[in-house]
């Protein structure tokens, strides 16, 4: 058996995109949730929000015109090169402060300028300001307002008074005392570009964005949680899975049956032919398993086949049971031995007399004939059990006496060994030793990685063969659910007369099963469609 990376410790492959889809398919769920959540949240949070508004108004620098075209582009460029500055001043305390004392506002400059900005698109000589507060008549007003203090300041700053020029060194200034200094004209103006309007809607919160951030804030965190949990769960919950990581292919996948719930039991327990011809998805998975089990060594089937699990509780007795009723149905002569001398449970699964099995034919007490017993609803299915429980179980089950007595039944029938779990005793990987192999059934979603390696690994130290494993309690809905065509029948052929029947007496020594057998003197046995007639 070739050493598992869950067994030995190597880290797995990285994730591909299946992988990621699988996660997102198992953990749906948990990831519907966390958007969900997050998206409420955000919600929530954008209505404890003040709302708040905004306007905005815009100004325009401009400059005396004329009808020269060169002084037209000339002042052009001056008002481009004007608006620059004109920005700061914009942003300034002093428009603030002519705000404030137009509208009679009672804040601060400093808290009047946290509700303003200032823009100037490019290669323009337009000033935008936009103004927002939580109520839209102030947002609009504190606008325009700004606007119009803008203009006023760039008017004052505009016609200031020149400085006064100093005297020449070595000469005598010449001042008019009794005349003041004269205002310059204002070269550059702004004016504004007509009223704000009143906002209807609030710009803060957005509640389309804070939802959209919020719900993808959400998805992340849940496709976190999904690849957290799956790196942290580490149970196996699909074939592909332990055929990836433990390289042991799996030779039936059995769905949950909730006729088995708490209990081992026989499904359709009744005559060979309705035994036969159960329908429903474990019957149908249990043929499934059969036919595996057939075509894993065609030149030398195995004949003694150990069945166990790596913990309790994983359904191996019932799937040794089951498919021992399986096989039998199919003619084969089956001998089911309860190699658990620790917690026998065959005898109570097939109803049958407790009392001498196993430890009794190897303490020489009993003769197997003795104690083998035929199960009713098949001829062909011997049950043999555990006997009185013994002190040293593994003992018993290594000793020669137990092979002889395994190769014994082997020679007219198959025998399934119902073995105790692999992890807590060494009766299964003792057992293996005197069979041809061994499957393990595994828990869908219980059964862990390391649970399986470690199991395996046990039966590689004895050199035991491990034919297969078994994935028992396939959940039928879900991501990695059982597929069952359960409307793929067979179909319907008219009845023929009964005089062009062949009654099943009229071939002796030939047994008809599915299509008729027809044993001709010369050419033996040949297959006749159901229902003809077998001449000669």
């Amino acid at each position: 058996m070739s050493v598992n990376t869950a067994a030995s410790g190597e880290t797995p492959a990285g994730l591909d995109l299946s992988d990621y889809l699988r996660v997102v398919r198992v953990y749906w769920k948990a990831i519907v949730a966390f958007t969900l959540m997050a998206t409420l949240t955000a919600f929530g949070w954008t209505v404890l929000q003040p709302k708040i508004y905004s306007s905005d108004s815009s100004g325009i620098v401009v400059t005396p015109g004329s009808d020269n075209v060169s002084l037209s582009l000339a002042g052009d460029s001056l008002a481009k090169a004007k608006v620059k500055n004109y920005e700061s001043v914009a942003k300034s305390r002093l428009v603030a402060d002519r705000v404030i004392a137009s509208l009679e506002l009672k804040t601060t400059a400093d808290a009047l300028l946290g509700t303003i900005s200032v823009k100037v698109p490019l290669d323009t000589a337009e000033i935008r300001v936009t103004a927002q507060s939580p109520d839209p008549a102030t947002a609009q007003r504190v606008a325009d307002a700004w606007v119009n203090g803008l203009a006023a300041q760039v008017e004052a700053i505009e016609t200031a008074p020149p400085a006064e020029t100093p005297a020449a060194s070595g000469s005598e200034a010449t001042v008019d005392v009794g005349t003041p200094a004269a205002a310059t004209a204002s070269a550059v103006r702004v004016l504004p570009l007509g009223k704000a309007v009143l906002p209807t809607s609030p710009v803060s919160p957005n509640v389309k964005l804070t939802l959209a951030l919020g719900a993808l804030i959400g998805l992340a965190l849940g496709v976190t949680y999904a690849l957290i949990r799956r790196h942290l769960d580490r149970r196996i919950r699909n074939a592909a899975e332990i055929e990836r990581l433990f390289d042991v292919p799996v030779i039936g996948t059995l769905p949950v049956d909730h006729r088995l719930d708490g209990k081992s039991t026989i499904l359709d327990a009744g005559a060979a032919t309705q035994l036969h011809d159960a329908g429903g998805a474990m019957a149908e998975a249990l043929r499934e398993l059969r036919t595996n089990l057939s075509f894993l060594d065609v030149d030398q089937p195995p004949r003694i086949i150990v069945v166990t699990s790596s913990m309790q509780a994983e359904g191996k007795s019932t799937v040794t049971a089951n498919l021992a009723v399986t096989m039998a149905a199919a003619g084969e002569n089956v001998v089911v031995v309860d190699g658990d001398l620790r917690r026998p449970t065959l005898v109570d699964v097939f109803n049958l007399v407790p009392g001498a099995g196993v430890t009794d034919v190897l303490t020489g007490a009993a003769e197997l004939q003795d104690v083998l017993q035929p199960w009713g609803a098949l001829p062909n299915l011997s049950v043999l059990g555990s006997g009185r429980i013994p002190p040293n179980p593994s003992e018993l089950l290594g000793s020669r006496a137990m092979k002889n007595m395994l190769q014994a039944l082997a020679q007219n029938a198959i025998v399934l060994i119902d073995a105790p779990p692999l992890l807590p005793v060494t009766d299964a990987a003792v057992l293996s030793r005197a069979a041809d192999g061994a499957i393990v059934v595994i828990r869908t979603g219980k059964t862990t990685q390391e649970q399986l390696g470690q199991s395996l690994g046990n039966l590689d130290k004895v050199k035991g063969r491990v034919l297969g494993a078994v994935l028992n309690y396939v959940p039928s809905r879900g991501t990695d659910a059982y597929s069952y065509y359960g409307t793929y029948t067979s179909a319907s052929e008219p009845a023929l007369p009964e005089s062009e029947a062949v009654p099943e007496t009229a071939l002796p020594g030939a047994t008809l099963r599915g299509a008729q057998w027809a044993n001709e003197d010369a050419g033996g046995l040949e297959p006749v469609p159901a229902g003809r007639r077998v001449k000669g």
